[in-house]
């Protein structure tokens, strides 16, 4: 039968109003945004603007909109169920998101109305110069008019790469501008690196505990981790680090040489050149992964691994992220004899970096403030790691081992081998305060008794002064958490 005129127009303009309800209930427009005007929608649609006027009509009769007189239409709040949010839905779960939920749920915690976020890997964000970057920021976006100024490929941007060639020999470090890559922060540095020098199903030395960053990665590059102990005082075991490469086929290891993450453990100065000697020896790659380095408390900068490479065999992997910029998200290698082969990768993975980042953060550098807010932000960091670990030792039974980092700011706090950090961390989210569990760190329940925390941070209530009383009630709560386990356990125990 033929439609009549008037069920065509009755039919368009309930496909608009189903249409606009269905960008409503995906959250398109939110509540109190303005729709399209009636004349837009009927240029969008290709519809009188009478067969708009009546799908509005029709939404507003249902609840989903309003009219403000000379305004237009807005969406008002919804007494109607909203569909479920597509990312909320249930989805085939991988083996990967299984394994590593537990990393997303402490991520998730951390920055999500968390007051004490002491589970965080990010340090505190009033830490950093965000004014100064911000001016550089405009200075360069002012200044770089040419389209080329933002199609910076890899390697990277070479005025960014001389700086930092610049702060390496500083050191006494000589390292080639053509050795370093720019990327996306630290991890693409490592992963690049680690795919460079790797095939899947090879095996890769790498730290127990050991970041979870490098789990996943071994995992998403199919790789087979064979790890090898860090102990917090001595840092990591050069001893079974040999037996390791004596005992496998290693095609890579990869190690933090500066304030560990999770311990905060630095390999002895006595003992880094016989690393670097042990794996030329077994003709292994070795990935440096020395985001920490800058956050030192001695009178001088550690020496890297790099500093012992004679055969291009370390690649050194930075960041601004952990001591300038985490937003930025700039990283790089000096990638020694692979140097070309990672630009390779990179060019056909991320294709680069983002080019105002890059100038941005060169901008800052050639300011000449960066070393002076790296001994502010210093000096910051060891007040609140002695002021925390302090009163962690006050409140946490007797038995618990705190590591004293002398950088970076982690601590790496070992209680009872019978308390579960996971429930701990469970424990505590009620309260507004996260930790990292032990289990984030090893896939075999090792570090399960063991848990992270974040000195940067001293609770979003407060102003940053240390010596705010509330800035120590993150820290009372695990404790009062920890004795509520403990007593739980106990009873269990009984009976």
């Amino acid at each position: 039968m033929a439609i009549t005129g008037s069920s065509s127009v009755q039919m368009r303009y309930r496909n608009i109003a189903s249409w606009i309800e269905t960008q409503i209930q995906q959250r398109v427009w939110q509540v109190g945004d303005r729709i399209p005007s009636v004349r837009e929608m009927s240029r969008l649609q290709h519809v009188s603007p009478m067969t708009v006027m009546r799908a509005y009509e029709q939404l507003e009769a249902d609840g989903w909109v309003e009219a403000r007189p000379r305004s237009g239409f807005f969406v008002r709040p919804h007494y109607n169920k909203l569909a479920v949010d597509a990312l909320a839905r249930p989805q085939a779960q991988s083996q990967w998101l299984d394994t590593h939920q537990d990393v997303f749920d402490v991520i998730s915690a951390s920055h999500k109305g968390a007051y004490y976020p002491f589970g965080s890997a990010f340090p505190d964000p009033q830490l950093f110069p965000m004014q100064a970057l911000g001016r550089a920021m405009a200075r360069v976006l002012r200044q770089s008019s040419h389209p080329d100024h933002f199609t910076i490929l890899p390697p990277g941007d070479s005025g960014l790469r001389r700086l930092i060639a610049q702060r390496y020999l500083r050191q006494g470090i000589k390292v080639s501008i053509d050795e370093i890559i720019i990327t996306n922060g630290a991890i693409e540095a490592l992963s690049l690196s680690l795919a460079a020098v790797t095939e899947p199903g090879d095996k890769v030395i790498i730290e127990a505990p050991a970041f979870y960053g490098v789990l996943q990665t071994l995992e998403r590059l199919q790789l087979e981790a064979v790890p090898v102990t860090v102990d917090p005082e001595t840092g990591v075991d050069i001893h079974a680090l040999e037996h390791a490469l004596a005992s496998h086929s290693i095609s890579a290891c990869w190690l933090m040489s500066n304030f560990h993450n999770p311990t905060g453990a630095s390999i002895p100065a006595p003992r880094r050149p016989d690393v670097v000697n042990l794996l030329v020896t077994y003709q292994v790659p070795l990935i440096e992964d020395d985001v920490y380095g800058e956050l030192f408390f001695a009178e001088a900068r550690p020496m890297p691994l790099k500093a012992y490479d004679t055969q291009g065999g370390v690649l050194h992997c930075g960041s601004f992220s952990k001591q300038l910029a985490p937003g930025f998200r700039v990283g790089w290698i000096a990638a020694g004899c692979y140097a070309m082969q990672i630009e390779k990768r990179q060019s056909v993975s991320s294709l680069a970096v983002g080019a105002p980042n890059q100038l941005a953060i060169a901008d800052y550098l050639k300011q000449g403030g960066y070393d002076s807010h790296l001994r502010r932000l210093r000096e910051t960091l060891f007040a609140r790691q002695a002021l925390i670990r302090a009163e962690l030792k006050a409140l946490l039974p007797a038995s618990t081992r705190i590591s004293q980092p002398k950088g970076g700011y982690f601590l790496w706090v070992e209680l009872d081998k019978r308390v579960d950090t996971h429930i701990l961390f469970q424990a505590l989210r009620p309260y507004g305060v996260t930790i990292a569990p032990g289990a984030l760190f090893a896939s075999d329940g090792r570090f399960n008794h063991c848990f992270r925390l974040n000195v940067s941070v001293v609770g979003r209530q407060n102003t940053g002064a240390l010596n705010n009383p509330q800035s120590l009630e993150g820290l009372k709560q695990i404790a009062t958490s920890l004795s509520a386990l403990s007593v739980q356990s106990t009873v269990t125990a009984e009976y």
